[in-house]
């Protein structure tokens, strides 16, 4: 999934001529906890609420230009989630400013991903639960599983695979929109899969 996909478009800017009041007001309103800094079109810079937390008492009197940071982190709509949170990660920051040739096209936060996580994995759907089970061998694999689950009156809205240890059989997880997750359980153990455990 790629940025342009989650990013906010639009988002809401202050100029770097503004006061610090008019960054507050409009981090108040939108409940935004940084603005990106925008002079005719471009980025320079990103104001956060722990800059106007430095200058606390002198907002009326400080510039935006004075408090934002000019050391941007960005993305561009083409950068895929996994590149955007790795660099949220390893900044230690909310939120990444989305760049096309060096014009602001929309910003995306640590909330847009997790919401974009739950999405794929099926979780932001009411009343599903989530089987994990291990795929070992050819008879135990991702078709076969799925099609259990629909043999079953399942729909499968999610699924993946990790590892817990290089070399180890991968586990695999199934979000799924059933009245009884437990009889599919069963149904997978009946055919071999090792289930380890059934989340409602």
């Amino acid at each position: 999934m790629l940025v342009g996909k989650r990013m906010r478009r639009n988002p809401v800017t202050v100029a770097p001529e503004d006061y610090l009041t008019t960054a507050q007001e409009k981090m108040k309103v939108g409940r935004f906890r940084r603005l990106p800094v925008v002079k005719d079109g471009t980025l320079i810079g990103i104001v956060t609420d722990r800059d106007l937390r430095e200058h606390r008492g002198f907002l009326e009197r400080t510039k935006v230009n004075v408090a934002m940071s000019e050391k941007l982190v960005t993305v561009s709509p083409q950068s895929t989630l996994e590149e955007a949170a790795q660099l949220l990660l390893e900044h230690k920051i909310g939120g990444l400013p989305a760049v096309e040739n060096k014009k602001l096209v929309g910003i995306i936060t640590t909330s847009d991903i997790l919401q974009a996580f739950l999405d794929v994995m099926g979780a932001s759907q009411e009343g599903t639960s989530r089987i994990d089970l291990l795929l070992e061998g050819e008879e135990h694999d991702l078709a076969n599983a799925s099609k259990i689950v629909s043999e079953h009156e399942g729909e499968v809205l999610g699924l993946g695979t990790y590892r817990e240890k290089w070399g180890e059989s991968p586990v695999c997880y199934l979000r799924m929109r059933t009245a009884d997750p437990e009889r599919i359980a069963d149904a997978l153990k009946q055919k071999g899969f090792a289930i380890l455990g059934v989340h409602l």
